[in-house]
């Protein structure tokens, strides 16, 4: 188990996924199959499967005073993640996202509406310098505000803490920001955004993780969904391939819960291959289940998978 904490800034939402024969084009309405409400969110699902792997896990948000925020504070307290700043407001309803799944193929597409945690302010975040300090690592994503990302990053940095950024969704970032970055880990489309070079196998994902590392970024890790993981710095070039642990029912969350599982592994002190074959691992499992943070897999099922590997 980790013993030194992880800490995670980003948004929950509550999640409404549907799924359908066929994701409709613009002006089609298609009957859906299946509906479900829970929890979701890139933060909150990093939190989720950082703490289910065995991470000693704080998240750090901000959420409305009404029933989606309840639900977020319900689920903090059952995976014993610490929600002391995660930050009540009156003036803003907590955010949701609309996910469309494909029943056939198990791709998605996702909108987010981020609400309450879009107004996390620099202030609300430096209250959390007590939990920063000392972390084994911070981990956000471009979910919140590229500004309060920034700050967070800086106020990480200036507190010796390594840093994790999930650049996702893709977004227009400022050149200080891959500075700040220990740790890079965008997806293929994420990594195009950020450099301008088209991902499509392993070659193209070398050349955006150079690129990644030319701006700053000391560790790159792009991951490259049925391809595996590919990671590059200044000592280390590896692929990491894909941990199979069943049929692939739904790819919502993977990228969280490969997060999750990275930064656990950190925390415990492996390295960075042996951190990204554990997050594969992590993920590997939840691919095999529907929805985000529930798919999130316990620490003893990311054992067993990585013994039989």
């Amino acid at each position: 188990m980790a013993a030194k904490r992880i800490v995670i800034m980003g948004i929950f939402v509550a999640d409404t996924a549907y799924r359908t024969p066929y994701n409709p084009p613009w002006g089609e309405t298609v009957l859906g199959s299946d509906f479900k409400l829970g929890p979701g969110g890139k933060g909150s699902n990093q939190a989720v499967a950082s703490a289910r792997a065995g991470g000693n896990t704080a998240f750090i948000t901000k959420l409305g005073r009404d029933t989606f925020g309840d639900m977020a504070r319900k689920m903090y307290s059952d995976e014993g993640i610490d929600q002391r700043f995660v930050v009540p407001t009156d003036e803003h309803a907590t955010g949701a996202a609309a996910i469309i799944i494909d029943e056939k193929k198990g791709d998605n597409a996702i909108i987010v509406f981020p609400g309450a945690c879009s107004h996390l302010s620099a202030s609300e975040v430096d209250a959390a310098k007590e939990i920063i300090q000392g972390a084994a690592c911070f981990m956000t994503n471009l979910e919140l505000p590229v500004p309060i990302v920034l700050h967070g990053l800086k106020l990480a940095r200036s507190l010796g803490t390594p840093t994790i950024l999930n650049p996702a969704p893709a977004v227009p970032v400022p050149t200080e920001i891959f500075p700040l970055c220990d740790y890079a880990t965008p997806n293929e489309h994420e990594a195009e955004g950020l450099t301008g070079i088209k991902v499509n196998g392993l070659p193209d994902a070398e050349k955006a993780a150079d690129a990644l590392l030319a701006k700053g970024v000391k560790n790159a890790v792009i991951t490259l969904g049925g391809q595996g993981v590919f990671i590059k710095n200044a000592s280390v070039k590896q692929h990491i391939d894909i941990f199979k642990a069943g049929p692939v029912v739904e790819t919502t969350g993977a990228g969280d819960a490969f997060n999750g599982g990275f930064a656990v592994a950190l925390a415990e002190g492996k390295d960075i291959v042996e951190a990204c074959r554990f997050g594969c691992a992590v993920a590997g499992i939840s691919v095999t289940r529907k929805g985000t943070a529930p798919s999130m897999p316990k620490r003893s099922e990311v054992d067993a998978l990585l013994g039989r590997k």
